[in-house]
């Protein structure tokens, strides 16, 4: 009986060991077929308006500083 359940065990880890192969391999193949035919997402730069540079709302600075000094005094810094 012993001998029936190695055998079992063997043919289990067999099969999980040559689907796992099956995978790695299948997934390779895919891999290399997207990138050889799948066409380049456009790489597209981010536009800033003209004139926005280094500018910001100055209720939003105001609210930046007073989270940033509120956890300073919560946590010690």
């Amino acid at each position: 009986m012993v001998e029936l359940g190695l055998e079992l065990v063997v043919f289990g880890m067999g099969t999980v060991l040559v689907f796992l192969t099956l995978l790695v391999f299948v997934t390779g193949l895919m891999s290399s077929l997207v990138l050889r035919f799948a066409p380049e997402a456009p790489i597209i730069p981010s536009r800033r308006p003209s004139g926005a540079e280094g500018t910001t709302d100055p209720t939003i600075l105001a609210a930046i500083s007073a989270a940033v000094k509120r956890y300073r005094q919560d946590h010690g810094k």
